[in-house]
């Protein structure tokens, strides 16, 4: 079977490392790929927004499944371009179509969607340009801190939480008379703020049936402590060690099957990934967010996780023929630490030559932000590079994952030293 993975990012190339183990595989082609997915597959230098391009890229390489990483390409209906293209139709897309990743693509809908499905979540209400005066009477009912959610996608810029009453209804303002996201913020979600700890939990679907795959916890801020600004994420461990048993049957039995249940009730076609953002308050969990891909960098510490191979579940999945047989998953502890260019999330520079990768083994990180001429690797992105580890207790994956990193080294380098502290 010929596969393309849709994606640059350190997702893309753990997807990439996980789907090329698979003896389904024929030919793996990664579009656009990065660095670290060159030795895996072939890069094609394709946009993910681009459907006639994909669609070429597609009939140009029999292409017979495409899987789909970031969430921009789903909100924008690839899955359902390819169902009504008569001559892609019989190409398998894991991914969901743009109905059922409006769980993503609209803060508002997710907030209803778990609402009419009696799932767990923070109180809110959803207010339009219009609506700023009952916006700001709404904050005034809140105690602080105040949070400000962006209903469309903002690149993981679009939530707010403020401790100033008047700093809140200043941001209320920029986001939805001075679109400060775009049309992202053309409609804002308020709701109230829990307290808890956040863990990561995905599921694999059909629509029907489910698989869970490993939890995880990841790391948002740029600072050490969980301080500084929000990032695409600086680094992450599974499993999650206060996950225990007991908790995790509330998660399964108040969110993920009510979640499945719903998407059936309400006739949503669904095939691919769920990512469902947790806060566990008290003993009980909520829901923060849905997602309907992988996450990153969670992708790279749950998938070297899972010992099945999951081209098989994808091919299953295509077939009618998938199931809720549990993954096989191993019980080591993995982590990623991820560094970052100097001034990242803010402005930052790219093209900076990176030394060291030679003394690692290539199952010792994946690439995020990474790019390769005439045989030299140099930095591309934001986010540059994961550095894996792996143990049978988080110290020692920890220790691993440290230690490769020190090998590493380009101008401006960054990254957190305390990822798992909290632990």
């Amino acid at each position: 079977m010929n596969v393309l993975i849709l994606g640059s990012g350190g997702r893309e190339h753990a997807l990439a490392w996980k789907i090329a183990q698979s003896p389904l595989l024929t030919t793996l082609f990664i579009g656009p790929g990065n660095a670290g997915t060159r030795p895996l597959g072939t890069n094609l230098a394709v946009s993910v927004t681009d459907f006639n391009q994909i669609k070429q890229a597609v009939l140009d390489n029999n292409i017979q499944m495409v899987i789909v990483g970031p969430e921009a390409s789903l909100v924008m209906g690839i899955h359902d371009f390819f169902a009504n293209d008569e001559a892609l139709r019989d190409v398998t897309v894991i991914g969901p179509g743009a109905i059922g990743a409006q769980l993503e693509g609209s803060k508002k809908y997710a907030k209803e969607f778990l609402q009419r499905h009696s799932i767990p979540t923070a109180a809110y209400q959803s207010f339009s340009p219009e609506e700023i005066g009952e916006a700001k009477a709404f904050l005034k009912e809140l105690e602080p801190p105040y949070v400000l959610k962006a209903d469309g996608l903002a690149a993981g810029k679009g939530v707010l939480i403020l401790d100033d009453i008047k700093k809140a209804e200043d941001e209320l303002e920029s986001m939805l008379l001075d679109a400060k996201f775009g049309q992202a913020s053309s409609t804002v979600v308020i709701e109230e703020f829990l307290s808890g700890v956040e863990l990561s939990c995905f599921v694999l679907t059909d629509g029907e049936n489910y698989k869970l795959l490993p939890f995880a916890k990841d790391y948002k801020r740029i600072g050490e402590g969980d301080t500084g600004l929000n990032t695409g994420g600086m680094g992450a461990i599974s499993p999650v060690p206060f996950n225990d048993t007991l908790f995790k049957q509330k998660i399964i039995d108040r969110i993920v099957e009510p979640t499945i249940k719903g998407l059936r009730q309400e006739k949503i076609p669904y095939t691919g990934f769920i990512f469902i953002g947790l806060i566990k308050v008290g003993s009980e969990p909520y829901v923060i967010e849905y997602n309907v891909r992988l996450g990153d960098p969670e992708t790279e510490v749950i998938l070297p996780r899972i010992q099945s191979d999951l081209l098989e579940s994808f091919v299953a999945i295509a077939e009618g023929r998938f199931d809720n047989k549990p993954l096989e998953i191993n019980a080591d502890y993995a982590i990623t630490i991820i560094a970052v260019s100097g001034g990242y999330p803010e402005a930052y520079e790219k093209g900076k030559p990176i030394s060291g990768l030679q003394d690692l083994d290539s199952q010792a990180l994946f690439h995020a932000g990474t790019r390769e001429e005439n045989g030299h690797i140099f930095t591309n992105g934001g986010r540059v590079l994961a550095i894996r580890g792996q143990g049978n207790t988080m110290e020692k994956a920890l220790e691993q994952g440290y230690s490769n990193l020190k090998c590493l080294q380009y101008e401006g380098m960054y990254y957190r030293k305390d990822i798992g502290f909290d632990l």
